[in-house]
């Protein structure tokens, strides 16, 4: 078997797509670290699930675009056309689509809650924020390196997914969410109905 290791980056550089070598902290690696991390946490929520559940289609499908992303993102703007990878147009309108299924089944969230309530749930908040974790350094490699629209609409619409699937998750199961505070605009529009009925 050949050996995994290579020694290219025992001085703190790794290759990118078109053969370029880049710092291990360049703000392209970090971003797909960041994804490939996300991809990771999928996988480990994709395990507790029975094999037949409704959500290993999708998750399995988002690992795939996650995989085209990673290559996407290594590949610097003026290389990209020799980049056969390519998102799945459909996978954003797709996790729209799940999300407004699970939305219609719930009360509206008006307020801030603490993750947790059930491990799965739990795990599902992880890749929420892991998600916005990525998000973040795409947004900073976007400004230096125009990534495709897709790529920023998708890492924006999956954090929102976890979100939601985090709520169906206890929904689901019956549990209340454990909540902080409602949202500013909720509380301002209650003291100002106060207000009024005060006077």
């Amino acid at each position: 078997m050949r050996k995994i290791y290579t020694r290219t980056g025992d001085d703190g550089t790794t290759g990118i797509f078109g053969g370029e070598r880049v710092a291990k902290d360049n703000v392209r690696v970090e971003a797909n670290g960041n994804l490939d991390e996300l991809n990771s946490v999928i996988g480990l929520i994709r395990t507790m699930l029975d094999k037949e559940h409704k959500w290993q289609t999708l998750l399995k499908d988002i690992q795939i675009e996650i995989m085209s992303m990673m290559s996407i993102t290594a590949t610097p703007e003026v290389k990209r056309k020799d980049n056969p990878n390519r998102l799945r147009p459909e996978i954003t309108t797709d996790m729209e689509h799940e999300m407004d299924i699970m939305t219609a089944a719930m009360s509206d969230n008006g307020y801030f809650i603490l993750p947790g309530g059930t491990t799965l749930s739990a795990w599902l908040h992880m890749a929420r924020v892991s998600a916005r974790k990525a998000e973040r350094r795409l947004v900073s490699l976007h400004r230096t390196d125009r990534l495709p629209e897709d790529v920023l609409k998708f890492i924006n619409r999956l954090s929102d997914l976890f979100f939601i699937m985090a709520r169906y998750e206890l929904f689901n199961n019956g549990q209340e969410e454990e909540k902080w505070k409602e949202f500013g605009y909720k509380r301002k529009t209650k003291t100002h109905s106060v207000t009024e009925n005060a006077e």
